[in-house]
């Protein structure tokens, strides 16, 4: 939604990681343009929680199993980078 972060990561995963952020940033525009929920950090927790319920469907379809940890791992990354984000306009 406009706002880049610096987010370490090893280089053999900057593009799924690059990738992970712009299908964030894309359901976070989705959810902000539906006009239901205001602000990012609500707009990022819906997003968040949306596609967390889309791993539990791909997981009980038989996605493999180490789908689900690269995607916890980079929704951490994505968490950090937030409360990151949040200490800094403190």
């Amino acid at each position: 939604m406009g706002k880049e972060f610096m987010v370490a990561c090893p280089d053999d995963e900057k593009t799924s990681l690059l990738a992970a952020a712009k299908y964030l940033d894309h359901k976070m525009k989705d959810i902000h343009n539906s006009g239901k929920v205001l602000g990012a950090e609500r707009c990022a927790i819906m997003a968040a929680l949306n596609i967390a319920h889309e791993l539990l469907q791909y997981q009980s379809d038989g996605i493999p199993s180490d789908m689900g940890d690269k995607i916890r791992a980079l929704q951490a990354k994505i968490d950090n980078a937030l409360r990151d984000s949040a200490q800094l306009t403190l």
